[in-house]
């Protein structure tokens, strides 16, 4: 399949050369002229976690089985489902306007992008790994030596500052997976690679000799893409859906004598809203909380003296 067209192309010219996709059970889609191309990825743990945000971001779609394009059945959108290393790469290139992926991703392949937003998903860092009795040495001491990992590019930038400094090749060899067992086998004194929680790493027998870089998921955006306004759009859907998720509406009733005090407990965004109450003396005051806050804010409002607080989840929302 192949949606590409150069970044600056009229989209009624594209759409006219976009072809039909195909797939191996008959089914075909077609990509409606003009649609913004959105490039996620097509298995794994982050698709399960991607569906979640489309669906919060309001896109309502039906994927066929065995079929790697989906258009959208209410916004002009067509998701085309890739993996997740090809996505950084098809942004860059223009051959689709927005993509989920990672930093890491993003700067291996050295794709021109602009990162719209992150996602809050994913959090790792790329980190430089040795068996634990020579993390002792550092960094520096690796230089020259042979590194297996899945990012070559990223490895080779990191130690070319060391191989110059001591006029050594460090050898960078690339690997699609299993990097850990590298020193294990004998064939690498290092590796480069993502940790997160660490726990494969320490099985390996590996501990962290230096970080490279943090990465997360992020939502990109090709710079030449004539959706700009549809981009701008749904990173601010993406926005308003994690505040979502990280906030709850707290409403209580309290006497309007306390409302300052109340107010410290719970300031909201900008302002907590207030409003006055049948009963003399008495208001009501609703306002979004950190969900993680929540139970101590909670206690703090009774000991004021409120009654009536209730705590819910918020299914979407925005802020401008």
């Amino acid at each position: 399949m192949s949606t590409k067209r150069p970044a600056t192309e009229d989209p009624a010219d594209a759409a006219a050369k976009r072809p039909r996709a195909s797939s191996s059970n008959g089914l075909t889609t077609s990509i409606p002229e003009g649609n913004l191309l959105f490039a996620i990825p097509k298995k794994g743990r982050l698709y399960e976690r991607v569906l979640l945000l489309l669906s919060g971001m309001g896109i309502s779609f039906r994927r066929k089985a065995r079929l790697d394009i989906a258009n959208s059945s209410n916004m002009p959108i067509t998701l085309i489902f890739l993996n997740a290393h090809d996505i950084a790469v098809f942004v860059g290139k223009g051959d689709v306007d927005l993509g989920i992926t990672g930093e890491d991703i993003v700067a291996e392949t050295k794709s021109i992008v602009n990162v719209e937003h992150k996602l809050n998903i994913g959090q790792c860092k790329l980190c430089l790994q040795a068996p634990k009795d020579q993390v002792h040495q550092g960094p520096r001491a690796f230089a020259g030596k042979r590194i297996v990992t899945s990012f070559p590019n990223l490895a080779k930038d990191y130690f070319d500052t060391f191989d110059h400094e001591l006029g050594v090749k460090t050898s960078i060899q690339y690997v699609s997976g299993s990097v850990e067992a590298a020193c294990g086998l004998g064939l690498a004194d290092a590796v480069v690679d993502l940790v997160e929680t660490g726990t494969t790493m320490r099985a390996a027998g590996l501990e962290v000799v230096g970080d490279i870089m943090p990465t997360e998921t992020v939502l990109v955006s090709n710079p030449n893409s004539v959706h700009k306004a549809l981009i701008q759009q749904l990173a601010k859907r993406v926005v308003g859906y994690q505040m979502a998720n990280n906030y709850n509406m707290v409403t209580y009733n309290i006497e309007k004598t306390k409302v300052p005090q109340a107010s410290l407990i719970t300031p909201g965004i900008q302002a907590p809203t207030v409003i006055e109450l049948a009963q003399v003396g008495w208001v009501a005051i609703n306002a979004m909380v950190p969900s993680k806050k929540v139970p101590q804010v909670m206690e703090d409002l009774c000991v004021l003296g409120a009654t009536g607080i209730i705590s819910m989840q918020i299914s979407n929302c925005r802020m401008d």
